[in-house]
């Protein structure tokens, strides 16, 4: 009962985070070439850090040593 509790809370709170998500707020236009700048700006940026992420080596994973117990023989048993 609990976990179908915890299905429904979880599926609730997606849905009302998209339909907020999803609220119009319009399209608002400036004429101020100083927000003009800082948009192309910030725009650059994500392409810049984009691009970064896109050339940067994929990180090595490491395997730690896995310690396993030896199974028993079976003529000890």
């Amino acid at each position: 009962m609990k976990k179908v509790s915890l299905a429904v809370l979880v599926s609730l709170s997606a849905l009302t985070s998209a339909a907020y998500a999803q609220q119009d707020k319009g399209i608002v236009m400036s004429t101020d070439p100083a927000k003009a700048a800082e948009f192309e700006q910030h725009a650059q940026d994500v392409q810049n850090r984009q691009q970064a992420m896109d050339t940067a080596p994929a990180p090595q994973h490491h395997k730690g040593t896995m310690h396993h117990k030896k199974p028993k023989s079976e003529s000890a048993q």
